[in-house]
């Protein structure tokens, strides 16, 4: 695939998945609806998954920062920062995007935003205070990868949207599991319908929310590949950012504020699970980093 050929891959995938989080939200809304026997239920879920697909597409990188607590620099604050992202911006065509720092020990990095206009790149203070240059330089140029891919965009919406749809989830669960409900309840759960709308909401509450989860972790772990191969062509030192995916691993602290809707984005993962068996390694956020080093160094001796 080429590089604009996974550029428009990415911009369909977004409008791929908001347009499914907008049919799942309104499936959810009207199965709720009836096991309670509410059409407000179903005019929620309408108002909820527009509102919420319009929020994720215009301001999930200002959710996102937020969530994170990070702020914005200027040059004169971080002046070899933003030297190293200005270079990068240069090497890689793109615009220069905002710099935020999170005031986190751990170190780590994203980035985020609807397109390289509005691009933001993140780091913790943790991340300049462990890396040297060729290092830092590696992590740039790998989130600047993802910025011209339109990775950030992708990767954005779907922790907003994969956010949305576990709590909605949650809302619902609960409701039934209070006896929430209307003309639903009593004998007419006796029949057969009511039971099966009830299963099938229970089901649907418990695995939409994990099944959402689930793709969005494929989704990262693919894209962090490409984010690492890409971002050597513009440093052309595959070392540099081998080296720092291995400090980054190894450093023993997670970072303190971190949502698992937001694990997806940094550059590893920021909560430091071990996963050994197969079933744990579904949920892996991040491809394992001994594989991502070792390609790397494999592509420093081609």
């Amino acid at each position: 695939m080429t590089f604009y050929n996974q550029i428009e891959s990415n911009i369909r995938k977004t409008w791929f998945f908001i347009t499914l989080f907008l049919v799942l939200i309104i499936v959810l809304g009207w199965i709720f609806s009836y096991i309670f026997d509410s059409n407000w239920i179903l005019i929620f879920a309408v108002a909820y998954s527009v509102i919420w697909s319009f929020l994720s597409y215009w301001y999930s990188d200002k959710i996102i920062l937020s969530l994170n607590k990070a702020h914005s620099v200027s040059k004169n604050e971080e002046p070899e920062l933003y030297r190293i992202v200005e270079n990068l911006a240069i090497t890689a065509g793109l615009p220069m995007p905002k710099i935020y720092i999170m005031e986190e020990e751990s170190p780590n990095a994203f980035a985020t935003g609807r397109n390289p206009q509005n691009s933001v790149i993140c780091v913790t203070r943790g991340l300049l205070s462990i890396l040297d240059k060729p290092e830092l330089e590696g992590v740039i140029a790998h989130e600047f990868s993802h910025i011209g891919n339109r990775d950030i965009l992708l990767s954005s919406v779907i922790v907003v949207l994969v956010g949305m749809i576990s709590l909605l989830g949650n809302w619902f669960f609960r409701g039934m599991r209070f006896g929430v409900g209307g003309s639903q309840g009593g004998d007419d759960n006796d029949s057969g319908g009511g039971i099966i709308f009830l299963v099938a909401g229970l089901l649907t509450a418990i695995l939409a929310p994990i099944a959402a989860s689930l793709l969005q972790l494929a989704i990262s772990r693919k894209r962090e590949f490409l984010a690492d191969s890409s971002g050597v062509l513009m440093t052309r030192y595959p070392e540099g950012l081998a080296r720092a995916l291995e400090k980054i691993s190894q450093y023993p602290k997670s970072l303190n504020l971190v949502f698992d809707a937001t694990r997806s984005l940094f550059i590893a993962d920021p909560m430091k699970k071990e996963k050994n068996n197969w079933f744990s390694r579904l949920w892996l956020t991040h491809p394992p980093v001994e594989e991502r080093v070792k390609k790397l160094r494999e592509m420093s001796l081609a």
